[in-house]
């Protein structure tokens, strides 16, 4: 059995890009009941793959944690920042990526790995828990 599978990814995709409003986009890191509703929302298509409450309730609480704290960014500051001598860590950025790399390519670089992350831990879900 594939670890990632087709219809999770889709899942993942109709659930963060087609049934996220702009509302919920624009206020998922600053407010918790945009974070829940959108997390809701998100978990929906999960259904279709598997009724297990654990997972569908792993995938819903993960999605919320990582979307309302934007924990993609502590990720990819992490990965920048971890190899420089302590003490010498450049300041948290919106993306995580420092200001010289180009604006356009740090937000699809933050998107990019929001979205490894939430696909591994979907995948964590259906198969542990699922």
């Amino acid at each position: 059995m594939a670890f990632f599978t087709a219809d999770q990814l889709v899942a993942h995709a109709v659930g963060d890009y087609i049934l996220q409003s702009d509302w919920m986009a624009d206020n998922k890191t600053k407010n918790s009941w945009a974070a829940f509703l959108h997390a809701v929302t998100y978990t929906a298509p999960f259904v279709l793959i598997t009724q297990s409450p654990a997972a569908l309730a792993a995938i819903l609480g993960s999605h919320f944690v990582v979307d309302r704290w934007r924990l993609a960014r502590f990720l990819v500051w992490l990965k920048n920042e971890h190899f420089l001598p302590f003490g010498n860590l450049k300041p948290m950025t919106a993306t995580g990526y420092q200001d010289s790399k180009p604006p356009f390519l740090a937000v699809w670089l933050l998107i990019i790995a929001d979205n490894i992350i939430h696909v591994i831990c979907n995948a964590l879900a259906i198969h542990a828990l699922g």
